[in-house]
């Protein structure tokens, strides 16, 4: 009588402790707590690049390996030609000429196709360039 008394009791006190901390006991997945997937495309894929102003001021943008910058009005969205996945490490850089402090927001549209929303931050220096990476990740720094 007492075996199966001591094996009840034992069975209740780990019942209630993981009752009392459910979060150690629950076994969780990676969705919850990992966050999205960072926004890859395929290395060597031709990249459509959408820019879009949605701040108050005028911005710049420009590709460093050979663009003049490009000014975007507020509200103005602009349609880049194609970027090649092969180039080594392609970045566009942009700014804003009252020295504004902005915050990048990337989206992948579709298959080809990169969104590029800039809006303005409080954070400082804020965001300032886009990086695309030869295996075909995407940042934004």
């Amino acid at each position: 009588m007492l075996k199966p008394l001591s094996s009840v009791l034992v069975a209740a006190t780990i019942l209630v402790a993981s009752i009392n901390n459910p979060s150690d006991t629950l076994a969780r997945t990676c969705a919850s707590k990992c966050g999205s997937h960072p926004i890859q495309f395929t290395p060597g894929q031709h990249i459509r690049v959408e820019v879009i102003n949605s701040t108050p001021n005028m911005i710049k943008i420009q590709k460093p390996s050979g663009t003049d910058a490009i000014s975007l009005n507020p509200g103005q969205k602009l349609n880049l030609g194609q970027i090649e996945g092969t180039e080594p490490n392609t970045s566009l850089i942009f700014w804003s000429e009252t020295g504004l402090s902005l915050q990048a927001i990337v989206s992948k549209l579709n298959f080809g196709t990169l969104r590029l929303e800039l809006r303005p931050t409080w954070r400082s220096p804020g965001d300032r360039s886009l990086y695309i990476m030869d295996d075909g990740r995407i940042n934004v720094f």
